[in-house]
């Protein structure tokens, strides 16, 4: 399985990353439902790797766990990360003008969610999905 390096600085890579996303959300055999799911939630990802971040990348694999394949995406950045993790994944919440619904639903849109940030230090969220 050959990950995907992605530079995320601009709204064109933006877009590239859910393209890529949704191939190989397609390969692995993933629903409509649950590729859209997952574009879904790289999307905002990614979005929020460029505005709050400053740019960075994206990382996306296919992934087998056994018999079932899916969809594995970390996006990185090394810009000035998040002092309340626990205040940034609740719903409502937002540090710009959005509706507050970034990284709380891009966590209820996949299967496995992890966030690791500092401030100072950057932020790296890897997600994934898995066929049913």
């Amino acid at each position: 399985m050959t990950a995907q390096e992605l530079p995320i600085n601009g709204d064109a890579d933006v877009v590239r990353v859910r393209q890529a996303v949704r191939a190989l959300a397609i390969e692995a055999k993933l629903s409509l439902v649950d590729q859209t799911k997952l574009v879904t939630a790289a999307s905002e990802l990614a979005r929020n790797t460029l505005t709050y971040g400053g740019g960075g990348s994206a990382r996306i694999e296919r992934v087998e766990n056994g018999a079932r394949a899916g969809v594995r995406a970390l996006f990185h950045d090394d810009g000035p990360g998040i002092p309340d993790l626990a205040l940034a994944l609740r719903d409502g919440y937002t540090s710009g003008g959005g509706l507050g619904l970034g990284l709380g639903g891009a966590k209820r849109l996949v299967d496995a969610f992890e966030i690791q940030s500092e401030p100072g230090q950057g932020t790296t969220v890897t997600v994934t999905k898995w066929a049913r």
